[in-house]
């Protein structure tokens, strides 16, 4: 949904613990999303094969079409036939801010879902992004991927506002890498009682995003690089804007890339889903994707990441 104004008018500091709001919207669109959908969805139009794994009510069936057609394997999506899929409902004003809540439903099963099994049919997992979901699933999956060996990347998100400190401890220990933005990895720090030399020693790669500033890459031996935004023509809707991110930075590493690589394609994938109407109504022209690499971040760089891109 939008807002046609702005939150920060409507809402007062000092009666936050007495806070009764009602905005009217003057919009209204049903799309499909969900964290881990967008990802699958977006490494699918980049031509890679991802395993999707989570819990899906019965009104899934018109979603996974979508993503089987991406080249996205669906084979791992749990279904529940008692509750609805989960559903983020959100509301965004004029200066590209959220309110947002959310509905688990069938999300909630997915601490019932082993990834073993799933791992064994598929041939291994490359790597294995844990993003928010339901908090037992979170910290299981990611128990799971240390006792087997498996590499993962921790993308707590949204979920470390619920979560005490023993839980985001165990979210992050032993991680490839951890992506956060700015905000989260504050109330991470916050969460954990760490301090960042001891996040360091935790994680392989730290990646912190910062909006419309960029991302910054923490690599294991202390080196800082910056990434910058691929600017967007316009500004339309930045809900998937991270996830999107995600998918970029895993196609890179996927096919090969360094890290900044990596992220540099995140960044313009992130951007196509800020210029359109919802995180999955985007489309992709490979020649287009090229120039605005190159125009953004040089030769060099449009150069190494267009070994990956499909055509």
């Amino acid at each position: 949904m939008h807002f046609p104004g702005k939150f920060s008018e409507q809402i007062l500091a000092e009666q936050l613990d007495r806070i009764s709001v009602s905005f009217l919207v003057d919009e209204l669109v049903v799309r499909r999303g969900g964290v881990a959908g967008n990802i699958a969805f977006a490494l699918g139009v980049l031509g890679q094969n991802p395993v999707l794994i989570g819990a899906v009510g019965p009104d899934f069936a018109d979603y996974k079409k979508v993503l089987d057609d991406r080249g996205v394997d669906t084979s791992g999506v749990s279904t529940f036939d008692d509750v609805h899929t989960a559903r983020f409902v959100c509301t965004t004003d004029d200066d590209m801010r959220q309110i947002a809540s959310f509905y688990t439903g069938a999300m909630a099963k997915s601490k019932e879902i082993e990834l073993a099994p799933i791992g064994e049919r598929v041939g291994g997992f490359d790597l294995v992004l844990i993003g928010a979901s339901d908090p037992d699933a979170m910290v299981r999956h990611t128990d799971e991927c240390r006792a087997k060996g498996y590499p993962f990347l921790a993308d707590p998100s949204q979920q470390l506002a619920r979560m005490e400190g023993p839980e985001v401890r165990r979210l992050i220990d032993g991680a490839k890498f951890l992506v956060t933005n700015d905000y989260e990895y504050e109330l991470l720090l916050k969460k954990t009682g760490w301090t960042e030399a001891e996040i360091a020693s935790k994680v392989g790669t730290r990646i912190t995003t910062y909006g419309e500033k960029g991302a910054v890459i923490v690599e294991s031996d202390g080196t800082e690089t910056r990434v910058d935004v691929v600017p967007p023509t316009e500004q339309v809707d930045p809900t998937g804007v991270g996830d999107a991110w995600r998918a970029g930075f895993l196609t890179a590493l996927t096919g090969g890339l360094s890290v900044e690589r990596a992220a540099q394609l995140g960044a313009l994938i992130a951007t196509y889903v800020l210029e359109s109407d919802g995180p999955q109504e985007w489309t992709w022209d490979r020649a287009a994707a090229v120039t605005r690499l190159r125009d953004t971040f040089g030769d060099a760089a449009a150069d190494e990441i267009s070994g990956v891109l499909p055509a």
